[in-house]
Order: C-alpha cells, then sequence, then structure tokens
C-alpha cells in the first residue's frame, strides 16, 4: 500500500519548523471519577509525538474521547486526564487547548493536546468547512489512530483531503504494514480464526475469507451454527439455524478451493450457563437436547493447535469458547498457545481477543496486535478503510 509515511518525512528534515497535527486515538475507559483505567491508546501515541518533537516541529495533537454531543461541551468529555498521564510518559507538561479551530498558538518544539474534537460541529459527518479549517492549522497531517481508520469524519479524512501534506504516523503504518503481510501477501498455509457468538454479526468476514484462505477455524456461537450447517445437533446452544445456508455456502466455497472448516469433533457441554457449571466433554454427534455447548474439546482443540503449528500466517479474531470461565477456558488457552509456537506470521485483533492475549500472557508470541476494533473487521471483510484511501490518493498526487 503507497502511502507517505510521516518517519520518512522526519528523516528527510521535512518536519523540521513545520506546524504537524497528530491524529491519534486517545480514547481511554475511566472511573466515575475520572481516572484512566486503562492506557494502552496514550502509551502507543507516544513513538509518534516523540518524533515529531525530536524531528523540530511544533505539535499539535487530537483524538476524541467517548460519545460527546456535539457543540455541547461537558467536563466527563475532556481530555484532561488524557493530557496528564501523556505529560507522564513524555516527561513535560502537555497544555490543553480548548476552542482551537480558528487557531492554535504552538512553536517548534513544543507541544499542545486538542481538546476533544468530536465536540466539534461537523466532526462525524465530516463537513468541508471544519476539515478546511483543520487543515488550516498545520503543514503536515498526521493521521495515526488506527482505531478510527474505518471513519471519514473530519479530523481522519476532511483534514487529510486539504492539509499541504497528509501522512501515516508509525502506529498507522505498522498496522498497514502488518494487514498486507497477513492478507495481501501471506505466506500460506493462511489459516484465520473467526469466534463470536453470532454468524450474522461476522457473516461478511466469514464470505471474505473463504475466497482466500487455506483453513477457517471458527468458533464460539458461530461454530454451533456451523455444526448444525454440517448435520449435528447442538442442544440448546447459542445459534442462529436462518443462516445455516450461508455457513453451507462457506463451507461449500472453502472446499470447492481444496480448503476447509474444520468442524468440531468434541465439545465441552454445560446444562447452565454458569462459571460454576460443572463442564462435561462429549463427542460432537453425542450432544444432548438439554446440553449447552461452551468450548470446543480437546482432540479438535489439539487437531486445530497442528494446524496452527503448521501455518504460514494466521489471522485471528475471537475466541473459540467461553474462556472467562476456567472449565470452558482450555479450547481458548490451546488455541492461544499454539499460535504463540508457531513460526507463522500472526495478526490479532478485536477486544475479545485482546482480552485472551492478555490472560495467557502472549503478547510478546504474537506477530502483531492490532489496535482497531471495528477498523480491523472491516479490514478482514476486505473492505478499504477511508484513512487508508485518502492517504493512498494524496501519495499518489
Amino acid at each position: 500500500m503507497n502511502v507517505l509515511r510521516f518517519s520518512d518525512l522526519c528523516a528527510q528534515g521535512r518536519a523540521l519548523g513545520q506546524r504537524v497535527f497528530i491524529r491519534a486515538d486517545l480514547n481511554v475507559p475511566q472511573d466515575a471519577e475520572g481516572h484512566i483505567t486503562e492506557d494502552t491508546r496514550v502509551r502507543a501515541s507516544v513513538p509518534c509525538i516523540r518524533m515529531a518533537l525530536e524531528a523540530g516541529a511544533a505539535v499539535m495533537v487530537t483524538s476524541h474521547l467517548g460519545r460527546p454531543t456535539e457543540g455541547e461541551f461537558k467536563p466527563s468529555d475532556s481530555l484532561a486526564p488524557v493530557a496528564r498521564r501523556l505529560g507522564e510518559l513524555l516527561g513535560r507538561e502537555v497544555p490543553l487547548v480548548a476552542g482551537w479551530v480558528d487557531g492554535v498558538t504552538v512553536a517548534p518544539g513544543e507541544l499542545v493536546l486538542l481538546e476533544n474534537c468530536r465536540i466539534n460541529p461537523g466532526e462525524k459527518k465530516n463537513n468541508p468547512e471544519l476539515a478546511r479549517k483543520m487543515a488550516a492549522l498545520c503543514d503536515i497531517f498526521v493521521h495515526d489512530a488506527f482505531g478510527t481508520a474505518h471513519r471519514a469524519e473530519a479530523s481522519t479524512y476532511g483534514i487529510a483531503q486539504y492539509a499541504p501534506v497528509a501522512c501515516a504516523g508509525p502506529l498507522l503504518a505498522a498496522e498497514i504494514d502488518a494487514i498486507s503481510q497477513a492478507l495481501a501477501q501471506p505466506k500460506r498455509p493462511l489459516v484465520a480464526i473467526v469466534g463470536g457468538s453470532k454468524v450474522s454479526s461476522k457473516l461478511t468476514i466469514l464470505q471474505a475469507l473463504a475466497a482466500n484462505v487455506d483453513q477457517l477455524i471458527v468458533g464460539g456461537g458461530i461454530a454451533n451454527t456451523f455444526m448444525l450447517a454440517a448435520g449435528l445437533k447442538i442442544g440448546k446452544s447459542l445459534a442462529e439455524p436462518d443462516l445455516l445456508a450461508d455457513a453451507r455456502a462457506v463451507i461449500e466455497a472453502m472446499k470447492a478451493r481444496g480448503a476447509e472448516v474444520p468442524i468440531p469433533t468434541d465439545v465441552v457441554t454445560a446444562k447452565a450457563f454458569a462459571a460454576d457449571a460443572p463442564a462435561t466433554i462429549k463427542a460432537a454427534a453425542d450432544v444432548a437436547d438439554d446440553d449447552l455447548i461452551l468450548d470446543i474439546g480437546p482432540d479438535t482443540a489439539a487437531r486445530l493447535a497442528g494446524q496452527l503449528k503448521a501455518a504460514g500466517t494466521i489471522v485471528w479474531n475471537g475466541p473459540v469458547g467461553v474462556f472467562e470461565f476456567a472449565a470452558f477456558e482450555n479450547g481458548t488457552r490451546t488455541i492461544a498457545r499454539a499460535i504463540a509456537e508457531s513460526e507463522a506470521f500472526s495478526i490479532a485483533g478485536g477486544g475479545d481477543t485482546l482480552a485472551a492475549i492478555a490472560k495467557y500472557g502472549m503478547d510478546q508470541q504474537v506477530g502483531y496486535i492490532s489496535t482497531g476494533g471495528g477498523a480491523f473487521l472491516e479490514v478482514l471483510e476486505g473492505k478499504t478503510l477511508p484513512a487508508f484511501e485518502i492517504l493512498q490518493q494524496r501519495a499518489a498526487g
């Protein structure tokens, strides 16, 4: 993917003395008192900001936070907690600037954080007038927020249209490289793991992957629907019977290419959805009418682990069972460890997937962990993200 990279501009000295506007993703969770409870996104934004400061730029950074009402600022919408945390990470004060659309005072070597960009009327609908005003603030626009790359908003798309220079920051560039390595030029076999409760929420992803991957591992409620499609009974397990034709179509599309959707041969069941429910391992053909399938069985997990260890590329989105409950985590844990031990390039994304990675302490053993939830899913669907689209257009001249 051909986009201009901020790292290249800095290496060429083109950021020296320039006004640099960075769109970061600083949308972090907070408690009732406004304290940040998880700061991964703030820490992930630091390399781009340091890069700009070290290059001698006058640096402006903004982000959305939460879901504010445009034009109606509330104290809970403020980036003030982010400014404090950013200051701690950078070892310098980070001034927070409100009402910044019509002008910002910042000198080379200085850094300011611009208040929540979603407060600005016209932000979400990519108002051209607002986008032009933002673009007028800078010499270089840097998009470094993959989590917003699937949204065409004024601070993510419009500003990139009108800024003198528009480029990808190091975080966004890393996402582009990882996605290209996993999907555009994958080392084979390419194995995708798609978990989740509903086929309907991931149907387009499954259809897109079915045309490209060598093995499509399905988990959770999605696997139950595929088991039904394969003629197996699933008791009272979560499934979508009205999508059996779609599931069969995915299975047939894979089969036509000599690929497969591995159907579980054994499962872990319970009579109730509860952490303390007794777990029973049984053959997939022996599921009773009052059973709930809450995980894949050990034989299935071992078979899938073998496929993952032999893979060239792995794309992971979603657990294969209710891994939050100890009795039903073996499948996801086995899959996670197989990915960690595999020599394949792996890319993982999605909230539940990241939670599993954290639970099993394997963040250093995944090739790339995507920072975007919705954006990552849209990439898997085969969509071109607006942020990538406009940066490619600008790079092409």
